[in-house]
């Protein structure tokens, strides 16, 4: 599932526009990582997306 474990950051459609404004529906995907990390007191592998690695929210393991 592409969902960030803390922010539940997930796929966004939108719409592509070519030079010629030729407009096709497109997806967003969030850029995540599987990391090992701790919750709820033990490690475990989940899918973060990157700002919340930045931001020091994930608890590396």
């Amino acid at each position: 599932m592409a969902k960030c474990f803390y922010c539940d950051k997930s796929l966004r459609f939108g719409i592509k526009v070519s030079h010629s404004h030729r407009r096709s529906n497109r997806t967003f995907k969030p850029n995540l990582r599987r990391v090992k990390a701790i919750v709820k007191g033990a490690p475990t592998h989940i899918r973060v997306c990157t700002r919340c690695l930045r931001s020091g929210k994930v608890a590396r393991a």
